[in-house]
């Protein structure tokens, strides 16, 4: 009971952040964690019983905003005055072009960068979340936001490859360089993951399972998401075709 009431008390309960509400993905994460600590807990005999042995955790569906080309290029295309909107933009435009997550790319220090197999730089590093090895190629435009930034202060006095700002200040800043590009999507730094997966990788005849492991996902249906995704869309695109050509074959008469 106390579990269902900790869930209620998530969904329901007082605002936890500023003006907003747990959702239920929210409140599912939070419990996750919390299981973690009770698992400990109970191998090591501080609880007598796992309160959680008769929980079942529910997720709900949720589309995972990515940019399409065209707003990916609108983004590299578009120049900021700012230093701090110019930073935020590159670094995002790398996880992109990589894959990683915030915490990763923040992390990335110059021992991250070795010669692969095939003779190329590639990054080498571990998945804050998981602690999964990532093995990521480095696509030119991610090598190219590197190369911008070999002399700043950042690599050369602290040895990180990237100056990055703080989470808060990086997914605020973002959503002024996608209202500037003209991209109305709710987006966050974690949807540079979401393109890499989409646009950047599977959308491009990718492989899904050199896909997930780039990802550094432990279980290829977590990365199936994006190709269900990827399904969703051609769907869309299809059917967007078959309306055109209605259109097109009625106004020819």
């Amino acid at each position: 009971k106390f579990i269902t009431d900790f869930e209620n008390y998530l969904i329901n309960g007082p605002d936890l952040q500023k003006g907003k509400k747990c959702t239920n993905n929210g409140a599912m994460k939070h419990l996750e964690r919390l299981r973690k600590m009770v698992n400990l807990a109970v191998r090591l005999e501080w609880l007598d019983k796992d309160p959680f042995v008769n929980y079942k955790k529910h997720y709900k569906k949720s589309e995972r905003p990515f940019l399409t080309e065209r707003e990916l290029r609108l983004i590299e295309e578009t120049t900021f005055s700012g230093r701090g909107y110019e930073r935020v933009k590159d670094t995002f435009l790398f996880s992109c072009y990589t894959g990683l997550a915030y915490g990763d790319v923040k992390a990335l220090d110059v021992d991250n960068m070795r010669s692969g197999i095939d003779g190329n730089l590639w990054i080498h590093t571990k998945r804050e979340k998981t602690d999964e090895a990532v093995k990521v190629p480095l696509l030119p435009k991610a090598k190219q936001i590197l190369d911008k930034y070999k002399n700043c202060n950042e690599r050369l006095v602290h040895g990180k490859l990237l100056p990055v700002l703080s989470n808060q200040k990086t997914n605020s800043y973002l959503k002024e360089i996608t209202k500037a590009c003209g991209i109305y999507k709710n987006i966050s730094f974690h949807t540079a993951r979401h393109t890499f997966a989409t646009t950047v990788t599977l959308s491009n005849g990718v492989p899904i399972e050199t896909v997930s492991k780039m990802l550094g996902h432990t279980k290829l249906t977590t990365t199936q998401i994006y190709a269900r995704v990827l399904e969703h869309k051609i769907g869309e695109d299809m059917q967007n075709l078959i309306e055109h050509m209605q259109t097109k074959k009625a106004a020819e008469g």
